[in-house]
């Protein structure tokens, strides 16, 4: 494999008038889980299609592999695994069926299919359904069978989009694991994304954070959380908010404030928690300001996400 296992350069995509991608520059190492977030709308999608050659980029590179996604998509094709976000299984086939279908696809000779569909099925415990049609197949039966159609042909880099969306936390968990494990037994390289925080958070060694189109904040989960603050102080309550937030702004210690009109709360980043936190309801107390409650957490990724990408809904 080449240095970097995905790389691009510039990367856009424009339907029309609308740009999706608007130039996202990328660099995942070999043998890395790589994240990449961003609000409904963002261009993760449209980014990973591209990544797989499925959509044309309006400009820009990008290489997979060592391959460019555009004169060389075979290439590319050859050496990646693919699960969307939306389920793509034929309902009335078998599980079975859809795995050897797949592998002829990709002209694998039937001992070849048989020894890697035996395989592939144990690994994503379907042994006792895997004769059944897929109508049969629960939510989380349908996400293990696309999983092990995506490694059916022993891929270097594996693209999950949305890849636990809808799954109860029992079958999530059990996606982790076997990312977890590609990666760690196999060397694989991973590209996903996610709208679950947490997801990124426990899996990824890098993340990225993309919004309207563009690369809005990259790096380690750790240090992205650490660049937020040490600690943040949630504060819930009633009354005038803007002389809070301004007797906030005087304090020295406080790094950062995020409001959330809707649900009453202000989180203040201060350098450490438990030491501000009298500080901070003072600062509430005698300005028509009540607090009904308050506590102290460590940042988040979600809180890094928001800080990023803001609070409102998106399409």
């Amino acid at each position: 494999m080449a240095t970097a296992a995905i790389e691009t350069h510039g990367l856009v995509k424009r339907y029309g008038e609308v740009t999706a991608v608007a130039g996202v520059d990328l660099t995942i190492a070999p043998h890395n889980i790589y994240a990449l977030l961003g609000p409904n709308g963002a261009g993760k999608t449209t980014t990973i299609s591209m990544l797989t050659t499925l959509v044309p980029p309006t400009a820009g590179s990008a290489q997979v592999a060592g391959y460019d996604i555009t004169s060389q998509a075979r290439q590319v094709r050859r050496r990646i695994g693919v699960t969307f976000q939306d389920i793509v299984l034929d309902p009335d086939l078998t599980g079975r069926q859809v795995l050897d279908i797949h592998g002829k696809l990709y002209r694998m000779n039937r001992q070849e299919r048989k020894t890697r569909i035996t395989r592939l099925v144990e690994l994503v415990q379907l042994e006792e359904a895997i004769d059944r049609r897929v109508k049969t197949y629960s939510g989380g039966m349908k996400r293990r069978l696309e999983l092990a159609r995506g490694l059916l042909t022993d891929p270097q880099i594996l693209f999950l989009d949305e890849p636990t969306q809808g799954l109860d936390p029992q079958n999530r968990i059990g996606i982790w694991n076997y990312i977890r494990e590609l990666n760690r037994e196999r060397g694989m390289t991973l590209l996903l994304t996610t709208h679950y925080m947490e997801e990124a958070e426990v899996l990824a060694h890098a993340v990225g954070i993309i919004d309207h189109g563009k690369m809005v904040a990259e790096g380690k989960p750790a240090s992205l959380v650490s660049a937020l603050g040490a600690d943040v102080i949630r504060v819930h309550g009633h009354g005038d908010q803007q002389h809070f937030l301004h007797t906030l702004g005087t304090l020295p210690f406080v790094e950062q404030v995020q409001i959330d009109e809707h649900d009453n709360l202000v989180q203040v980043f201060v350098d450490n928690g438990n030491r501000r936190l009298v500080e901070v309801v003072q600062a509430a107390s005698g300005n028509g300001f009540r607090v009904e409650d308050i506590a102290v957490a460590q940042p988040s990724l979600g809180d890094v996400f928001l800080r990023h990408t803001g609070r409102t809904f998106r399409d």
